[in-house]
């Protein structure tokens, strides 16, 4: 069924039955329906904690501080792992207790080891039984439906296996508005990756594009080389001077899926993160699912593979999924901290990370009783919308990008797209199922995910403004993201709601989210590390603070966007850093060192193809 509906004045043509408001934001959940054939073949990661925390984290702080002798000298994956990997002695023992259970253990990694074995081995050793597990959209993998109990060997090492959990855990940030036929149609829209340049004021095409810079996308999905040409060939961008794309499949990865969630988003992140920076590689890490198993499998292979420089995550989980009231009272914290090292390695080796802060304002995390609740026909509203941030983004080694909706000139024929003013106010909704439980939760908020951490401690960079809290706060930065998500906001919406245009299975849709503003800008760190010579700037958000505090003492050093009105649905936006947008929008050429070279003229001009 085809629906027509008006935005902002403007009719969109909306296919819904392709793209719908609730499921497809969903976390899956895999149910059990059949028990694993006990010899069918398995393979999984024990990962280990690191040796020398402490000297690790001095490292870090020296890495990022200039005038250290240490600055910005990165390891490399294998200088890493000989300071600050697994105990020698503890991965020893751990293959040993392995493989003497029948499991083949390969060469260890920087995190621990890779096992292959046998349903029957798991089992015999874990103490758990292993199904085919199934979600609604029909996906299948091995669960287990109670814990596993960890041998001595094991649990005297500190090991956590993430594998054969029943749920998905991390979702997209990202919501379709469906089918655009037309595009550029009004001050606040349709953007495509041309016109949110001009408008962020980029460096220009011929004088700084990401050249020699890589990205990586974590996703679980392939793409069609045919969206991602249509996409930069409608902007007049043809190779060579396209982004060059490529394909890394970790675990088998999962097939490119019209109607997945993932599959946009993966097609999004590649035109968003490729056309902010045309010049730079862009790497599919595709991974099977957003399981922990899924995401942790594809950073490691970032971080060994060490060829990107730059790691996007355009998904997260509200912190509070990993404490015991929403996990049957089993603490699941125990696996942050298999994040935590993951991303402290790559920052080591100057990777950034790059996440969404997510999309419903300051208002996160469903309360329990939402998912404890039985479901109902029809639904019932079992729960609210509490306060809570999204991880990965409020890891304090990864930069966490809100958004705005944005407003340029609009004067046609011309394709002129600067910048006029941003908000940052979001859009309340109807109560809705935001995670598929077959409940409702009410109180919802769409706008720029902010607020305080429950789980980290304020990091250093942090001092340097006054972000009101002794916690760990997001966002960091901001750009475009967009507002109104048809279908669960409630209408009519306020006005000035932006959005961007994305090809994705032959067809140009409109697209929201903060999954938008997070590859925007990880395609502007390509553009800064280019500007810096090709070198990697490691936690971006050392520099991101230390320009905002510039900026406070000398204003006429402007390097980011600020005073933009905005509510998200906890938090008001003010001057300075806020929790709702964080330092602010970047200038783009100040930002990346280059205010004098030539900026991105209009559109599809030779300075922004």
């Amino acid at each position: 069924m085809r629906h027509v509906f008006a935005r902002n004045g403007v009719l969109i043509s909306a296919v819904f039955f392709l793209f719908t408001a609730g499921p497809a934001r969903s976390a899956e959940r895999l149910v059990p329906v059949a028990p694993a054939t006990a010899d069918r073949a398995v393979e999984f990661d024990v990962y280990l904690p690191l040796q020398h925390a402490d000297e690790l984290d001095q490292l870090l702080e020296a890495q990022h501080t200039a005038g250290s002798p240490s600055y910005h000298q990165w390891l490399t994956p294998q200088q890493f792992r000989s300071r600050f990997g697994p105990k020698p002695d503890d991965i020893a023992k751990v293959t040993q207790a392995l493989e003497a259970a029948g499991f083949t253990v390969s060469v260890p990694h920087s995190h621990g080891v890779h096992v292959v074995g046998t349903v029957d081995a798991v089992q015999g050793m874990f103490g758990v039984r292993l199904w085919t597990g199934r979600t609604a959209s029909g996906l299948e993998k091995l669960i287990a439906t109670e814990p596993m109990a960890l041998p001595t060997a094991l649990s005297e090492a500190g090991a956590q296996i993430v594998a054969f959990s029943p749920e998905i855990r991390y979702h997209v940030h990202s919501h379709v508005i469906g089918e655009v036929p037309d595009n550029r149609n009004s001050p606040h829209g349709g953007y495509w990756f041309t016109d949110l340049k001009q408008a962020y004021d980029f460096p220009s095409y011929q004088s700084l594009n990401g050249k020699g810079r890589t990205i990586a996308i974590v996703i679980a999905s392939d793409f069609k080389d045919s969206d991602i040409n249509a996409y930069f060939a409608h902007e007049k961008l043809f190779p060579p001077k396209a982004p060059r794309v490529l394909r890394r499949p970790v675990l088998g990865g999962a097939p490119f899926d019209p109607n997945s969630s993932n599959s946009i988003e993966c097609e999004l992140d590649i035109q968003q993160s490729g056309g902010m920076a045309p010049g730079a590689t862009i790497i599919d890490y595709n991974v099977p699912d957003l399981s922990d198993a899924g995401v942790l499998a594809g950073y490691v292979s970032v971080l060994e593979d060490n060829r990107a420089d730059i790691v996007n995550s355009s998904f997260g989980i509200f912190e509070a999924n990993f404490i015991a009231a929403y996990n049957g009272g089993v603490d699941m914290t125990g696996i942050l901290r298999v994040y935590e090292e993951v991303f402290k390695q790559g920052n080591s080796q100057g990777i950034t990370f790059v996440a969404s802060s997510g999309d419903f304002g300051g208002l996160n995390a469903p309360s329990v009783s939402y998912f404890t609740t039985p479901p109902r026909t029809p639904p019932v509203i079992a729960g609210i919308l509490e306060a809570g941030i999204n991880h990965p983004a409020s890891s304090p080694y990864v930069t966490a990008v809100g958004g705005t909706n944005l407003i340029t000139t609009f004067n046609r024929p011309s394709l002129e797209s600067k910048y006029v003013s941003e908000n940052a106010f979001g859009d309340p909704l109807i109560p809705f199922d935001p995670y598929g439980t077959g409940n409702l939760a009410s109180g919802g908020f769409w706008g720029s995910g902010g607020g305080e951490s429950i789980i980290f401690a304020k990091p250093g960079y942090q001092q340097l403004v006054s972000t009101g809290s002794n916690a760990r706060t997001i966002p960091d930065i901001s750009l475009q993201m967009g507002g109104c998500p048809g279908g669960i906001a409630k209408l009519p919406c306020g006005p000035d709601r932006s959005f961007v245009i994305s090809v994705f299975n032959g067809k140009r849709i409109g697209l929201i989210g903060t999954s938008a503003s997070s590859p925007e800008f990880a395609g502007l760190l390509a553009v800064k590390e280019e500007q810096l010579g090709g070198r990697r700037v490691g936690n971006e958000n050392f520099d991101i603070y230390a320009l905002s505090a510039l900026q406070r003492i000398f204003p006429f050093l402007e390097f980011y966007h600020q005073d933009i009105p905005g509510f998200n649905g906890l938090f008001h936006t003010h001057h300075g850093y806020n929790l709702v947008l964080g330092n602010g929008t970047p200038l783009g050429r100040n930002f990346a060192f280059a205010p004098n070279d030539p900026p991105a003229g209009d559109p599809q001009t030779p300075s922004n193809p």
